[in-house]
């Protein structure tokens, strides 16, 4: 690592050994952008320590969440995911399919539509592409401009966000499948918002794993309802993976087909 590879920022205010001796908070800048790492603290009389943080401090206390939007093609445990939610006073948003099979679990649910109140449009290409889904996905909850602007145009946060995508892979590798067959299963819709939650990781958890399902709701169960920043940057790395992986088995489809 090199030096650019790190952020300090100063303060003077009472740190854990009761003195107005400064202090410097230490992140790594990755490129989902700064990390905290700690903090260190100095005194005239000994050697600058670590310390955690806390109090007036924050190195990415658990982030408590109220609103999620869950959408998922593999629906294997997401009733169960759901219903763990709903035990914490999680509010869920959910489109189409995914709606139903929750409905029938006996899980509330506010669809997307009603939500955003723009209905699905384009025959479902078009339903979680709007400002009050994106804006409260992408919303920095520590931002006072961000806050206003939310508040202003009556846009909610959102604080989870459980999607996995259309089985591209899967539809490509049947035996005659047109090109028509293939776009309508290029997913766009999950991405964007995978890709919206995993750029705002400081306030908002992303699952594109089913494995990650009990792992959130155990860290809720230890965190009051939230979950670590830790967690959420673990989650969201798994985001640009995928995307990714995604993005080159179109790319590689696309390159044997020809008009």
């Amino acid at each position: 690592l090199q030096a650019e590879d790190f952020s300090l920022s100063f303060s003077s205010e009472k740190g854990s050994r009761g003195q107005g001796f400064p202090r410097v908070k230490v992140s790594w800048i990755s490129s989902l952008g700064p990390l905290p790492l700690g903090i260190l603290e100095f005194s005239s009389h000994s050697e600058p320590e670590w310390v955690d943080g806390s109090g007036e401090e924050d190195m990415g206390e658990p982030r408590k969440i109220e609103r999620a939007i869950i959408s998922v093609t593999d629906k294997a445990g997401i009733v169960d995911f759901a219903r763990g939610l709903v035990s914490f006073g999680v509010e869920i948003l959910s489109t189409g399919g995914t709606a139903r099979v929750l409905r029938d679990g006996g899980v509330d649910v506010l669809d997307i539509s009603e939500f955003t109140g723009f209905p699905e449009i384009l025959d479902g290409r078009v339903k979680t592409l709007h400002p009050k889904v994106h804006g409260g996905i992408l919303g920095m909850r520590d931002n006072p401009e961000h806050v206003r602007t939310m508040k202003e145009h009556g846009i909610r946060n959102i604080d989870l966000v459980a999607v996995n995508l259309y089985q591209f892979e899967k539809t490509v590798s049947k035996e005659g499948v047109t090109l028509e067959e293939a776009v309508e299963n290029i997913d766009i819709g999950g991405p964007t918002m995978l890709r919206s939650s995993a750029k705002n990781y400081r306030d908002v958890t992303v699952i594109v794993d089913p494995a990650d399902y009990g792992v959130v709701l155990r860290e809720m169960e230890e965190n009051q309802g939230g979950t670590t920043l830790a967690t959420r940057f673990r989650l969201a790395k798994k985001v640009f993976r995928l995307t990714h992986e995604y993005d080159g088995a179109i790319t590689r489809y696309l390159e044997g087909v020809t008009l």
